[in-house]
């Protein structure tokens, strides 16, 4: 048995910010000088990010330092900004009613209702409280109090995968009906001072919410109440096929996410593109065959664009044109990298368009690690 995707949904905070206007405003906390600001508004610029959705912003539009109050003027080279505390306060805060917008969105295109739910399972690695935002998820929705919970943390950008994974796993044994939701506010993680590393992150991370409904192949589209999803599919259903994950030698200094005293602090290597491109294709070329495909049997790739080099590096590793990560870049465009949430609107939009299958999910964590999924 597999698990047949009914319905994705998808959330993001109430406000937005330009990339111009959020190198302005992250001037104030980053740089001591007008290089230093000439650099990070050419750093800005390069990530291919048009504008992101923020919880910790205010109003979308107006003076620049008026935007937003959670993060103070900095105070020195010494300043960390918020302690952590703080920014898991204000995760705790917004992240439960964004994972409840996104999860509602998704049921409303299953057809599934809420009561009729088996699964639960949680994604983030942006925050951290108990009980958490499966607890706020089945009050929200109404959902049965014995549905069975499983939460992936701290897993990075690939953690929806491994949400996918522990999903299609149920559907194998039982008539499921599972809902798989990420909740990510990357922006409360906003780094204070000149580190080249944490500035990459401040210009590429944004907030937002996906889940997607899935349900076992013994669960008949007649036994779904409500309207089915109308999103347009061409050929069949989407059904989660297979997944796979490689964690790549060499290179676990090339990515990390640690808990610090000011939030959690990213490390980013320009090594990164280059270990993509060297230990992508073999991986995946072996993984594909394994389940009887090859690279040019992939009908489409939701590739998690991580940034544009990330991009970039994918699809020289794999010997992709420009337009196979299209919906990726179009998706990071308008609302930056969302870690883990990203994968969601990308599969989304792919359904929309009635992108070809099979599809190949691909996303990368700390590790450095390759996550896959398979969907046919």
């Amino acid at each position: 048995m597999t698990l047949r995707i009914v319905g994705i949904g998808t959330a993001t905070p109430g406000h937005s910010i330009l990339q111009d206007d959020a190198a302005a405003l992250h001037a104030a906390f980053t740089t001591t000088d007008e290089r230093q600001a000439r650099l990070l508004r050419a750093l800005y610029r390069r990530t291919g990010v048009r504008s992101r959705h923020s919880a910790i912003l205010d109003v979308s539009d107006g003076p620049i330092e008026r935007r937003q109050t959670f993060y103070p003027p900095s105070a020195g080279p010494d300043d960390g900004g918020p302690p952590t505390a703080a920014r898991m306060e204000r995760y705790e805060r917004e992240a439960p009613g964004l994972a409840l917008a996104a999860a509602e969105a998704a049921l409303d295109r299953s057809g599934v209702q809420g009561g009729e739910l088996t699964h639960l399972v949680t994604v983030s690695c942006t925050g951290f409280f108990s009980p958490g935002v499966d607890a706020h998820v089945i009050d929200g929705l109404g959902l049965r109090p014995e549905v069975e919970r499983t939460h992936v943390g701290f897993m990075g950008c690939h953690g929806t995968l491994n949400g996918l994974r522990v999903a299609a796993a149920y559907a194998r044994d039982a008539q499921v009906r599972a809902l798989v939701c990420s909740v990510e506010l990357c922006s409360l993680h906003f780094a204070y001072g000149w580190h080249p590393d944490r500035m990459v992150a401040n210009a590429l991370f944004a907030d937002g919410a996906g889940a997607l409904v899935g349900v076992s192949d013994e669960v008949a589209p007649d036994d779904r109440a409500g309207q089915p999803d109308s999103t347009p599919r061409r050929g069949k259903e989407w059904r989660v096929l297979a997944s796979g994950g490689c964690l790549f030698p060499d290179a676990d200094d090339a990515m990390s996410w640690r808990v610090g005293d000011h939030g959690f602090h990213m490390t980013l290597s320009a090594r990164v593109p280059d270990l993509i491109r060297d230990s992508l294709g073999p991986w995946m070329c072996a993984w594909l065959a394994g389940n009887g495909l090859t690279v040019a049997d992939v009908g489409s790739w939701a590739v998690h664009p991580g940034g544009p080099r990330i991009l970039e590096a994918v699809r020289e590793a794999l010997d992709l044109p420009d337009a196979a990560t299209e919906v990726s870049q179009e998706v990071l465009a308008g609302h930056g990298n969302m870690s883990s949430a990203t994968i969601l609107f990308i599969l989304e939009e792919m359904r929309r368009r009635g992108a070809r299958l099979p599809c190949v999910a691909l996303a990368f964590g700390p590790g450095l690690v390759a996550e896959a999924t398979l969907i046919g």
